[in-house]
């Protein structure tokens, strides 16, 4: 402002010396170079203002853009991080999830191999007992359809042949050996009726004893009694036998199906686990790439606002400075434009 207050008093006394050099009224040159002047300040002052007032607005609107874009990203921020410390326990607790459906799985699928080899082992072993068993049936059966046959064909020879006999025993050897009994079979049902009349002893009871010498029919009848008891004991044993294998059977596919039930409903969960962890993985890593993004951004607007707001209040204290400086010019400009008037009605009144 000294600077231009100067030039003006420096530019008034250069007039005054043309003026008075070229024969012209000084006083009207200094004025109108001095009116000329004003204006020009004047001017300058309205387009100072026009760009202040543009700035102005445009740090007030770009502020405010810059302000919603740091609350939004900030809320942005915020929701994204919300969301990853969400999927991040989501992905523990399916972790979690799945070692224990897999420890269950493992588990059911041992429990049920294990009762499928148990199982293969008893029906194995009930299939043998079972043929077994039949097999004595059906040997029984036709040694007691032989003997009956052969005992109304030749019983005077039977008789003849099992006279001497003391036990039953003996005389299903002797009628073995007489009918034509094969000599497996034959072993098979001595050995029948032995272990018959053991656990009849143990029992309590009186084994057979040797039949009357007198008639062989009551050795006949003792002989096929005792087998006829065999054989009753034999499918009782094969019924019970048949009875243990089918409730065995039975709790076997219960148990199968219970375990193939919980192996079939934790498959589902396992899949289902394994499809929630890959969508949580997925939505993890879109929001950890958006946080990042938006953390950039947001770090931009927070430094693009700091140097705004900066920017701004320089240009306003650069504009402040200006309209102080314009008013020193214009007051100094009035000054001597006042100080010249005076001068040139003391000028006319001399005159």
């Amino acid at each position: 402002m000294a600077v231009r207050c100067l030039t003006i008093v420096a530019m008034t006394v250069s007039t005054f010396q043309e003026a008075y050099a070229g024969n012209t009224s000084p006083i009207s040159k200094v004025i109108d170079m001095l009116s000329s002047l004003k204006s020009k300040i004047e001017i300058e002052g309205k387009e100072a203002q026009r760009l202040f007032e543009e700035t102005t607005s445009m740090c007030s609107s770009r502020s405010k853009q810059l302000e919603y874009e740091i609350k939004t990203g900030g809320s942005d921020k915020t929701e994204l991080e919300a969301s990853i410390a969400d999927d991040t326990a989501k992905l523990m607790a399916l972790e979690d999830k799945m070692e224990e459906l897999a420890a269950s799985i493992a588990s059911d699928e041992a429990d049920l191999k294990s009762a499928t080899e148990i199982r293969k082992r008893d029906a194995a072993d009930f299939a043998a007992q079972e043929k077994e068993l039949l097999e004595v049936v059906s040997t029984i059966e036709r040694a007691i359809g032989i003997l009956e046959r052969e005992t109304r064909k030749n019983s005077a020879s039977l008789l003849q042949q099992t006279k001497d006999v003391t036990s039953v025993t003996q005389a299903l050897n002797v009628l073995v050996d007489a009918t034509g009994i094969s000599t497996t079979e034959g072993r098979r049902l001595t050995a029948l009726v032995q272990n018959f009349q053991e656990t009849q002893n143990d029992d309590g009871e009186n084994a057979p004893g040797a039949p009357d010498p007198a008639a062989y029919e009551g050795k006949s009848d003792d002989i096929i009694t005792t087998l006829e008891n065999l054989k009753a004991k034999a499918e009782a044993k094969l019924s019970e036998l048949r009875t243990a294998e089918t409730s065995a059977r039975h709790n076997y596919e219960m148990m199968k199906q219970s375990l193939s039930d919980e192996i079939s409903f934790a498959d589902k969960d396992m899949n289902a686990a394994k499809k929630n962890k890959a969508e949580s993985n997925e939505r993890k890593a879109t929001a950890e790439g958006e946080l990042k993004t938006t953390t950039q951004d947001l770090k931009s607007d927070i430094e693009t606002l700091h140097d705004l707001k900066h920017t701004c209040i320089a240009k306003s204290q650069d504009f402040e400075a200006g309209m102080k400086s314009r008013t020193e010019e214009l007051k100094v400009l009035a000054q001597a434009m006042s100080v010249i008037s005076k001068m040139a009605t003391g000028a006319n009144s001399i005159a």
